[in-house]
């Protein structure tokens, strides 16, 4: 067979622009990863590809890993940590949302219920959390951590939810009175501990608003972008930002959530579930070691 005749207009522009656009995508990942090389150094930009990588995959996880790593890694004191985590996950959380959305994994309904009183909530927690400790926000985060991972695991073990497609029973659609006080209880506590919220949005559609783990990984996504878009807003004029740290940081965990976005659709819903529970169980705990000292006061 012939192969159709290149026109002169295919070979003055060039590709269509879809396959334009996927040969700038390596490019563009190259670059966010050598700014944040170079305002982070490599071991920085590394830990941030993983943050970015936790919050493709599990819908969560970013501002658990952000907020240490900025503390314990690259020396910021707790509370300038907690905003720049916020953005370093809004950013990212929105980044990967948009990714989820080409793929049916958001469930907007859901998404504006929750969100948008979360932001409320998250807004008013941050302003309070001027009257707390860093240490003491740590600790707060840790000890939810915790709460929320037993009830992902012991659900794992009782009810499973049936993989979309399998023919098990349909989901009851999640009253919007019970998703908008989950999203003021969620938001509230955002802003006090200031993370972006993950760990708590995803348990809560899961378990209580019944929406499939795939459809609440992506939707709480967008859930996070606004809630840390509000919690930041909280902290603004509170603390101190080093805006070249935490841009560089940005950088590298939107080309990590790329990745961690790829791989969503290749997890099982029951091991995504487990491997969310456990990861919340680990960080907690190294959260809880690093603030050991508080215990012996």
């Amino acid at each position: 067979m012939t192969p159709p005749a290149t026109t002169v207009r295919d070979r003055l522009v060039g590709p269509p622009r879809a396959a334009r656009a996927v040969a700038i995508v390596p490019l563009g990942v190259a670059l966010m990863g050598g700014i944040g090389i170079a305002t982070l150094g490599a071991v920085g930009a590394a830990l941030a590809a993983i943050v970015g990588v936790s919050l493709g995959l599990l819908g969560g996880g970013g501002s658990i890993l952000a907020v240490p790593i900025f503390v314990y890694a690259l020396g910021f004191e707790p509370k300038p940590s907690i905003a720049m985590g916020l953005v370093v996950v809004g950013a990212t959380s929105l980044f990967g949302a948009l990714r989820h959305w080409r793929m049916g994994n958001i469930d907007p309904r859901i998404a504006l219920t929750f969100g948008v009183i979360a932001m409320a909530g998250s807004y008013g927690g941050a302003r309070l959390a001027a009257l707390l400790a860093g240490t003491t926000q740590l600790l707060l985060f840790a000890a939810v951590m915790l709460i929320a991972s037993v009830f992902m695991l012991r659900d794992q073990s009782r009810q499973p939810t049936p993989a979309v497609g399998s023919g098990g029973p349909r989901e009851r659609p999640a009253p919007l009175g019970l998703v908008a006080a989950q999203g003021a209880a969620v938001g509230l506590l955002t802003g006090l501990v200031g993370v972006g919220g993950g760990f708590l949005i995803v348990p809560a559609l899961v378990l209580l608003a019944r929406v499939p783990m795939k459809r609440a990984v992506g939707t709480s996504l967008l859930i996070i972008a606004m809630n840390s878009a509000a919690g930041f807003l909280g902290y603004f004029g509170q603390v101190a930002i080093d805006w070249k740290a935490m841009l560089g940081f940005t950088a590298v965990a939107v080309t990590g959530t790329v990745a961690g976005s790829r791989l969503v659709g290749l997890v099982s819903q029951r091991q995504l579930r487990r491997g969310f529970g456990l990861f919340l169980v680990g960080m907690a705990l190294f959260i809880l070691y690093e603030n050991r000292q508080v215990f012996g006061q």
